[in-house]
């Protein structure tokens, strides 16, 4: 990649060519975020290579970079990031799954899933969910390639300064833009004219620049209407990670808060006062967040 590279990343932790890990890349110019191309990546290999790529660059992914520190006390896993990581990789699926039902069971409810800080002012699911949506599967895939590809990863751990990965969250922004409507889905019975509507509409805010984030998406027709087209909107929340790595480029720090628990990371863009005077997130239960898929 060129010095200065930008990327959005909505990533699967089973990618195969019906549903790749998507890569939008991208510069910045001014107040304008140019998508210069929009890759598919069939296997991991391939994700694995993107972050090995030389040069000075920054990433922002759709996956959860941490667990939620409650969780993590309560389980007696690791309190080091870098040390937590390598625990969670080194078990299975299904012992993952084990140890996050009891947790959730021994919970009243309403307060089933342990949160990060940073779920309120996102409006994320807890990344220790393995249904609807099973975040907890994309951490677990992605988080170690991190380590393993030496980048630099902003208040969780050092790499190299000049390759640096950021957690993103597209919903985050697309809310923002045109609220709760839903504007994509992988069930083609789902995949309506109404989503694709959500999609236009999405896409003319990007492009007017009518985020809290002051910048504005360029594209070219033909860029338009593969994005409009694809209904899945794996392109789409890609170029919404996109234009999150654009503004954090721009911002002291990336824009992360001054404080941030290294155990649990940071969702870039998310506003920093929204949590509640606890400091743990308002968040209703269960609610699902649509725009992140295994």
């Amino acid at each position: 990649m060129n010095e200065g590279s930008l990327l959005g990343v909505d990533f699967t932790s089973a990618p195969r060519r019906a549903k790749p890990i998507t890569v939008a890349r991208g510069r910045l110019d001014g107040s304008q975020v140019r998508l210069d191309a929009l890759d598919a990546l069939t296997d991991l290999a391939a994700f694995d290579r993107v972050l090995r790529e030389p040069g000075r660059w920054l990433a922002a992914l759709d996956f959860p970079f941490g667990l939620p520190r409650e969780l993590v006390v309560e389980l007696g896993w690791p309190q080091c990031w870098a040390a937590l990581i390598a625990h969670y990789a080194a078990l299975s699926r299904d012992e993952i799954r084990a140890a996050f039902t009891a947790f959730c069971a021994a919970r009243p409810a309403g307060r089933k899933f342990a949160h990060r800080v940073c779920d309120g002012p996102a409006g994320s699911s807890p990344s220790m969910k393995w249904v609807n949506p099973p975040v907890a599967w994309m951490l677990h895939a992605g988080a170690p390639r991190l380590i393993d590809a030496g980048v630099q990863l902003p208040a969780l751990h050092e790499g190299d300064r000049q390759r640096v990965a950021l957690e993103a969250y597209p919903g985050l922004l697309a809310r923002e833009l045109i609220g709760r409507r839903s504007y994509k889905s992988d069930e083609r019975r789902k995949q309506t004219a109404e989503r694709r509507s959500a999609r236009t509409d999405l896409l003319d805010a990007l492009e007017a620049g009518r985020s809290r984030l002051g910048l504005r998406l360029s594209l070219v027709q033909a860029q338009r209407e593969a994005l409009v087209a694809d209904a899945s909107g794996d392109r789409l929340d890609a170029v919404l990670c996109l234009v999150q790595a654009a503004w954090a480029s721009t911002q002291p720090n990336y824009g992360l808060p001054p404080i941030v628990d290294p155990l649990e990371g940071w969702i870039v863009s998310a506003p920093w006062g929204a949590a509640d005077s606890g400091g743990r997130p308002a968040l209703v239960e269960d609610v699902e967040a649509p725009t992140r898929s295994s």
